[in-house]
């Protein structure tokens, strides 16, 4: 099992509804929807943090730093 977990949690995450931690059977798909979801972070939330996906093991971790 693989797993992406977003580190911390802002204001506009919270208020889009996704998953702070979700589950894959392939490492693909984990990193596929980890892509998906910080290009979707970084591209709609307000702006004032930027979001990067990193790999950890056979997880990956979404990261939020302030712009």
């Amino acid at each position: 099992m693989h797993k992406i977990i977003v580190d911390k949690q802002c204001g506009c995450f919270k208020r889009a509804g996704m998953p702070a931690e979700k589950t894959f059977d392939t490492k693909d798909d984990a990193l596929m929807q980890g892509g998906e979801w910080v290009h979707e972070m970084n591209n709609k939330f307000c702006k004032k943090h930027g979001f990067t996906l990193i790999e950890e093991g056979e997880n990956f971790r979404i990261l939020m730093a302030m712009k």
